[in-house]
């Protein structure tokens, strides 16, 4: 019996040394330069963050799969066309609160560069007031994107730019127009 936990307590070990080599958690968050297309919205930029955390599972020498847990915050700016469209009275600013679940393949050409892509899907987990009146919702509750970037590796710091592509329309207030988010991220990350 003695023999059996030994034997045990070794494959463990051997076991959780090998997958610590190939699964690697960590934590990240910087800047997200958001909009949301639409006539309804001004089109221009405007500046919100992310932050969260990922695990990179490592499948080949130069390929890995990075599923990521995100908050991120888009804020924007109505045009003056919202109001008039969609009757709600002063309403200037959209601030829209997503969790977002990307899942990156990674490539690695070079040791120290890492080229991403892969889907991303983010629930609404907050909305403005003000964009809800009669109980009517204004904006859907999920948000499916694609995502596209390069991530710079330095041991354990990571530096990425990513560019994030919404696919859904996210207005659930009529068909009048589409709208659809878009965003480029700018941040760090750290394999703990």
């Amino acid at each position: 019996m003695k023999t059996k936990l030994v034997v045990l307590a070794l494959i463990s070990i051997f076991s959780t040394s090998s997958y610590a080599q190939l699964i690697k958690p960590g934590i990240k968050g910087g800047a997200s330069i958001n909009k949301l297309s639409g006539k309804s919205f001004k089109d221009e930029f405007s500046w919100g963050y992310h932050v969260g955390g990922f695990v990179e599972i490592k499948l080949l020498r130069k390929l890995s799969i990075q599923p990521e847990i995100l908050f991120n915050q888009v804020n924007v700016d109505t045009s003056s066309q919202f109001s008039s469209v969609y009757q709600f009275n002063k309403v200037g600013k959209v601030d829209l609160k997503y969790l977002s679940f990307p899942i990156l393949l990674n490539i690695k050409p070079v040791k120290y560069l890492s080229i991403q892509a892969g889907p991303q899907f983010g629930v609404l987990i907050n909305k403005n007031n003000t964009l809800v009146e009669n109980g009517k919702k204004a904006f859907d509750g999920g948000d499916f994107s694609m995502v596209g970037g390069l991530q710079l590796n330095f041991s354990h710091l990571h530096v990425y730019g990513r560019y994030v592509i919404g696919l859904t329309n996210i207005n659930d207030l009529d068909n009048q127009e589409r709208w659809r988010n878009q965003s480029i991220q700018l941040g760090v990350g750290l394999s703990l």
